[in-house]
């Protein structure tokens, strides 16, 4: 009897869809920069990117209704972080396992900084490997499979900027061996996204009356009376 609770995400598969989707979003986020980053994993022993702009990692799995990980929380609640602490979140097929897809990014958005990176990746609902999916997870969850037109969505509803939406790897499961990069039917999906920098506001100056003097010696034909004088 297959095992209820099977990590799909650790088959041979999807490990190699996975490492084909890493490869075709790498080259554009090798200009992301700032001390701390973030990942937001559906993955086991996930591994962040190689940045040269980047700082620290922080690391979490999600599991269930829990992050695991270098911080530990619940996925029903808010991030433990405070709003703009991260110059680049990666939500790696965490969207599509967690209990809110909608709260998890809405809260990704909240923690990255003006000007910092947003990417989510996840299994595409349109694709050739829905069956597949069906299949693997037929004793146990279902992963909820978002459009990334829906993501889009929701990620402009947060005012940040989409820079790319693509789809890569294999169409279907068993497509051969050789790494595959951007296709239109490809199995998953990558989004990446630039939170707006805030603009600053100068205080408004309220104008000061300040009292002009009165010239009298006006020359004669500038005079309200002057036309009476004539």
């Amino acid at each position: 009897m297959p095992q209820r609770d099977k990590d799909i995400y650790a088959s041979a598969h999807l490990r190699h869809l996975l490492a084909e989707e890493a490869a075709a979003m790498a080259p554009h986020l090798q200009r992301c920069a700032g001390s701390h980053a973030l990942l937001l994993s559906a993955l086991s022993h996930d591994h962040p990117p190689v940045l040269p702009l980047l700082g620290y990692w922080t690391r979490m799995r999600l599991v269930g209704t829990r992050f695991q990980g270098d911080v530990k929380a619940r996925a029903d609640e808010p991030l433990p972080f405070v709003d703009d602490a991260f110059g680049l979140v990666l939500l790696r097929h965490a969207v599509e396992v967690a209990p809110v897809p909608q709260a998890l990014l809405q809260e990704a958005c909240r923690v990255l900084a003006p000007g910092g990176v947003l990417v989510v990746s996840g299994l595409h609902p349109l694709s050739a490997w829905l069956p597949w999916v069906y299949w693997h997870r037929r004793h146990g969850t279902m992963p909820a499979l978002t459009s990334p037109l829906i993501l889009e969505r929701w990620v402009r509803g947060a005012e940040l900027d989409i820079e790319r939406v693509e789809r890569v790897g294999h169409v279907w499961p068993n497509a051969g061996r050789r790494a595959r990069g951007a296709h239109p039917l490809g199995g998953a999906y990558w989004l990446i996204a630039r939170k707006q920098r805030r603009v600053a506001i100068l205080p408004k100056l309220k104008p000061a009356l300040v009292p002009a003097p009165v010239n009298v010696k006006l020359a004669p034909g500038a005079r309200r009376d002057a036309s009476s004088d004539a």
